[in-house]
């Protein structure tokens, strides 16, 4: 066999050393990722924090619902009771601030619809004047209101062979 020199040595003929070293350095990389590091350890002790954080808090949303009172002491109760007043107030102030709020927005709109309404009233006084000023209709003395009305605006007729109803028809028809 051919001895080759260092120069022409190809790249898959690695000393012992060099093979030696790479397995120390990966088995010192492996025995770090074992190890918990700061930053794990940190972790650690924030998901323990709020382990304890979250107990407590269904532990008082629990009490707030009259459930597991037992444990509790006097002034411990008397606290609950404070703080249940307090939020209950809180609610009641809420609640009458909505009520007079929605009070407010109905009173403004009965007043717009108010005003509709007498500016449809004056919309309808002024087309039953022009109405009256565009039909020459001479009333006859001694007739009576009904035939004046049904004279100056006429209605379709009933149909009587089956109908019996009485109506009464009030006001003055817009559109015929």
């Amino acid at each position: 066999m051919q001895q080759i020199s260092r120069r022409e040595k190809p790249a898959v003929y690695i000393s012992m050393n060099q093979i030696i070293d790479r397995y120390n350095s990966h088995s010192k990389i492996l025995q770090r990722a074992d190890e918990p590091s700061q930053l794990d350890l940190h972790e650690d002790s924030n998901c323990a924090r709020l382990r304890e954080e979250l107990a407590e808090a269904s532990l008082w949303l629990r009490q707030m619902r009259g459930e597991e009172l037992q444990s509790l002491n006097i002034q411990q109760l008397q606290a609950l009771e404070k703080r249940l007043e307090s939020g209950l107030s809180s609610v009641l102030k809420t609640k009458s601030q909505k009520i007079l709020d929605e009070i407010s927005g109905l009173e403004r709109k009965r007043t717009q619809l108010i005003e509709e309404n007498s500016r449809l009233k004056e919309q309808v006084s002024k087309m039953e004047m022009q109405v009256a000023a565009d039909s020459p209709v001479v009333y006859e003395e001694g007739q009576s209101s009904e035939s004046v009305t049904n004279a100056s605006y006429p209605r379709p007729p009933l149909d009587t062979e089956d109908s019996s109803d009485t109506s009464l028809r009030l006001g003055l028809p817009l559109f015929t």
